[in-house]
């Protein structure tokens, strides 16, 4: 059977798609709004009724539009009076809780930092340490003095490693421009015969790591910030380059009457005597040194006034009244030098370095030492000086490595017997400090009942009882000295074996003064430390850490104190106003007595003697009160 093929399919012819337009047709009407529609047939209405519906329309167009203006201004009048009511304390609260929210997202330690940013930056606005003169006039020195001084051609070829690696040995930090090398002999610093004869008596043969830097840095003419711990040998440091400047101007030109001084300088007028004697015997030209301070008669010292002036050790309030007499002028100085010079600017002194600074004619070195410079401190010096190097022999505010570091918990009816003990420790002699005068003026009364040979010294004592006290020690007469803040600063003991700490400051800077009278030059000596529960917790705090750091044992009751900020996270710094490790700059021990010196001298407490005192004021507290109003009281510190 065959299988037909299947029938073709014929394609379907369709007729074409119709083409529409809008035109197609004469009933189509264009699509109209409903709105449109109404609105045109009310007008059409509107027209039917004649010129009176025209006129109600337009009166009742007038009327609506008259309604709408009325509430725009009613609705801007009620405005006008919101922002009227409005206060500045509703702002203030406004923006109080827009912070609060944008602090809550934040963490605990970002809101402590921000806090002590606020506190830093707020207290670092202040001009540079220069003279009313010079920022009248705008006058800016950019380079520093030139001096004759050069290192050996031997040191000067020598490598930069190679210097790099002798300050890495003496744990020396440098920081400045074209910084001159370090020297660690004094043969090699050009240093005359007779005064490296004169140092070898005194067994001073090598120098210490800050006179290994610090007086190349010196003798180069360069402005400086020098930090070293406590008897590390500053006051040589600076005392020698000045010494040597002045014998280099005296061989140019001799100085006349009324000229000088050559520089402000020395930590003390007796090193400074003894070295410039050492010169003259050696052959070189003679060197005048003034003491001038409250307490010490000027008249007695006019035969060194007639001569012409190379040195001056003096007090602030007296060498201004000095000045402002014409007893002798700055013409031709070129050297200043601030021995403890954060102290000295922090108690307030610094508008009296402006004032001696206008007494200047010339460009001049300036040299700040101390052994401890905060943060805060080192930064407004590095804005005051001229391309300064900064040398720093460990951390600032550090306590000296050669002082073993006894601290005792010792009750506060039980301290006076157990001073006695205390003293057993060691072979005179011995310095025992307290905070409060009347403290020590009741510790040296119980001395003596118990047949010690003590002196006492604090600033309520008469120049001639300072005096009397500070000779009669250094000469071995008397075994113990009980002083006050006034003896931990700018005063230098030889052969102290223990220093006592009767009562703890509560700034940490006071106890590593304090502890600093004793392991100089090299030596090792003990610091006994009494504390109790009337120490803050703060001060205790600073005091652990500073133990920690120095390698000494901590006593158990101390290693319970904790730190709160421990529990915000993050790493704990320092305190950049006082270098205390245990805190921040927001409770800052000398922030708070600032402040509250500050008030005090606007309610005009300051006016009186030391003797009017009120009890538990520090000596620097109230040295400062009473200098802003009395320039005749003498002060410790040294320029």
């Amino acid at each position: 059977m065959s299988l037909s093929p299947p029938p073709k399919r014929r394609r379907a012819n369709r007729s074409p798609t119709p083409e529409l337009t809008l035109n197609d047709g004469d009933d189509y009407q264009p699509y109209i709004p409903v709105q449109q529609r109404r609105q045109e047939r009310l007008n059409l209405l509107i027209n039917r009724r004649g010129p009176e519906a025209q006129q109600e329309r337009a009166r009742r167009e007038i009327q609506e539009s008259e309604e709408q203006r009325d509430e725009e201004r009613e609705e801007e009048r009620r405005r006008e009076k919101a922002r009227r009511e409005r206060t500045l304390l509703i702002e203030a609260l406004d923006v109080h809780s827009r912070k609060a929210a944008e602090d809550a997202k934040k963490t605990e330690q970002e809101r402590v930092e921000e806090a002590d940013a606020e506190i830093l930056a707020a207290i670092a606005s202040r001009k540079k340490l220069a003279s009313d003169r010079e920022l009248a006039r705008g006058i800016v020195y950019t380079e520093p003095l030139k001096a004759s001084w050069r290192p050996p051609h031997y040191i000067r070829e020598k490598s930069e490693e190679q210097h790099q690696k002798l300050r890495e040995k003496y744990h020396i930090i440098v920081e400045g421009e074209d910084i001159p090398p370090p020297i660690a002999s004094f043969a090699d610093m050009k240093i005359p015969e007779p005064l490296l004869k004169n140092l070898k008596s005194k067994r001073i043969i090598q120098p210490t790591p800050i006179q290994i830097q610090g007086m190349p840095v010196a003798f180069s003419g360069r402005d400086m910030i020098g930090i070293a711990f406590t008897g590390s040998g500053k006051t040589l440091a600076f005392c020698l380059p000045l010494i040597m400047l002045a014998l280099e101007e005296e061989t140019k030109l001799s100085f006349s009457r009324g000229e000088g001084p050559r520089e402000l300088a020395s930590q003390t007028y007796e090193n400074v005597l003894s070295w410039a004697d050492a010169m003259t015997k050696g052959g070189y030209p003679q060197i005048n040194t003034l003491l001038c301070m409250g307490g010490i008669s000027m008249s007695d010292q006019s035969h060194v006034m007639n001569k012409g002036l190379h040195i001056i050790v003096a007090t602030p309030g007296r060498l201004i009244d000095m000045l402002e007499k014409k007893r002798f002028s700055l013409r031709s100085c070129k050297y200043l030098c601030m021995d403890e010079a954060d102290r000295m600017i922090d108690l307030g002194f610094e508008e009296d370095v402006r004032t001696i600074m206008s007494f200047f004619s010339r460009q001049r070195q300036t040299l700040l030492f101390s052994a401890t410079m905060p943060k805060k401190i080192q930064d407004f010096a590095q804005q005051s000086l001229i391309k300064p190097v900064l040398v720093n022999v460990g951390r600032a505010g550090a306590a000296n490595l050669d002082v073993l570091q006894v601290v005792e918990y010792v009750k506060q009816e039980a301290k006076m017997v157990y001073l006695l003990e205390c003293l057993q420790k060691t072979a005179p002699p011995v310095i025992i400090f307290s905070e409060n005068k009347n403290e020590v003026d009741d510790i040296h009364e119980y001395l003596l009942l118990k047949g010690v040979e003590a002196v006492a010294i604090h600033g309520s004592k008469t120049q001639e009882e300072r005096q009397y006290a500070i000779k009669s020690f250094k000469s071995g007469a008397k075994d113990v000295m009980v002083a006050s803040g006034v003896a931990s600063k700018g005063l230098d003991f030889n052969e102290i074996q223990h220093v006592i700490i009767f009562s703890m400051p509560k700034e940490i800077e006071d106890y590593v003064h304090q502890i600093g009278r004793t392991g100089r030059s090299g030596k090792t000596g003990i610091a006994t430390t009494f504390v109790n529960m009337n120490t803050p917790e703060q001060t205790l705090l600073d005091l652990k850490y500073l133990l920690l750091e120095a390698g000494q044992k901590v006593p158990p009751f101390l290693q319970s104190v904790e730190d709160p900020r421990a529990s915000q996270g993050g790493r704990l710094q320092g305190c950049p106003v006082c270098g205390g490790l245990g805190h921040g700059i927001s409770n800052c021990p000398k922030l708070e007595d600032a402040s509250r010196r500050q008030m005090a001298s606007h309610r005009g407490d300051a006016i009186g003697d030391f003797s009017t005192r009120v009890e538990g004021e520090s000596e620097d507290e109230m040295r400062h009160l009473v200098y802003r109003d009395q320039c005749r009281i003498e002060k410790t510190y040294i320029l």
